[in-house]
């Protein structure tokens, strides 16, 4: 996928690029006799159907791995399963660490062991946090934003200059949100300009009673499920859902992505200086899983 050209450099730490084709070559002996041009023809045209690794990320824990040891890191909405962990990271949860204890074992959960959470709130606002991190990283966090303008510009608040968001983000195609459009920046525009805190309506429906199945390798597969299936008891399930919230909150996706939505949203969102972010890479989802992964950087005004 190509970025935007005016990329800055990335002071504290470096990202491999998108597609590596020195990595590429060392990893598979096969293709040792190809050059760097060849090596990206074969990547596109054999290499990740055969489910071939572009780059020395190998997975989610090697992409959170990207963030030194001895950075000041934040990870937003760890629940029982941070992803990042070390004396130098700190949490941000809307449960404290009882009540996630409590919500894990609600779920069938009795061997989860939810971090401490630094900070804590309700209502998600990040800005509580007085400090300012070098990264913070959030894992399927994004698509549940209200408004998606805010909470990239919170992040802003607490970054370091230069500083970086890494995001793990679910690709629609892959997962229960497959039949949905995707997310559009009239979409994102109107709820900051609307001021969004909790889900519409249309929302709830959507994540409710129009969503598929989750099992990504069927979705990989081209099974998709009957989205018809039930449809009259799943939306009288979603309006009952909101219902009793109401007008609060009901945790939902508002966001449908795929990796080139995101980079086209999030690059139209700077450029018309809504967001300090800029992105840096994006890193595509790999064959048989259902999440891409983003680093933003925070830039100058």
């Amino acid at each position: 996928m190509k970025l935007l050209d005016d990329r800055e450099t990335l002071e504290m730490h470096y990202f491999p690029e998108e597609f590596d084709p020195r990595f590429y070559r060392n990893y598979y002996p096969d293709l040792q006799h190809l050059t760097d041009d060849q090596l990206k023809e074969h990547y596109c045209a054999y290499g990740f159907n055969e489910c071939r690794v572009p780059n020395q990320i190998l997975n989610r824990r090697g992409f959170a791995s990207l963030i030194p040891q001895t950075a000041a890191a934040l990870e937003i909405g760890p629940f029982f399963s941070p992803i990042l962990r070390g004396p130098n990271v700190r949490y941000f949860d809307v449960l404290s660490q009882e009540n996630l204890l409590a919500r894990a074992k609600s779920l069938g959960n009795t061997a989860a062991a939810p971090p401490h959470i630094d900070y804590v709130s309700s209502t998600g606002n990040l800005q509580i946090i007085a400090k300012s991190f070098d990264f913070v990283i959030s894992s399927y966090c994004l698509e549940h934003q209200p408004d998606l303008i805010k909470h990239l510009r919170d992040v802003e608040s607490i970054l370091k200059p230069g500083g970086c968001y890494l995001v793990l983000v679910p690709d629609k195609r892959y997962c229960h949100d497959h039949f949905m459009g995707e997310s559009t920046i009239a979409g994102v525009l109107d709820a900051y300009h609307a001021h969004r805190t909790s889900h519409s309506l249309r929302s709830v429906i959507e994540h409710v009673a129009l969503s598929a199945h989750n099992d990504h390798r069927r979705h990989w597969n081209g099974d998709h499920g009957d989205q018809f299936e039930n449809l009259d008891a799943r939306i009288r399930t979603a309006l009952q859902a909101f219902e009793r919230a109401e007008g609060g909150y009901v945790d939902v996706h508002s966001w449908y992505f795929t990796p080139v939505s995101s980079v086209q949203i999030l690059a139209m969102l700077r450029r018309m200086d809504y967001i300090r972010l800029q992105c840096v890479r994006c890193y595509e989802t790999r064959k048989y899983q259902n999440d891409f992964w983003l680093v933003l950087q925070k830039t100058a005004d």
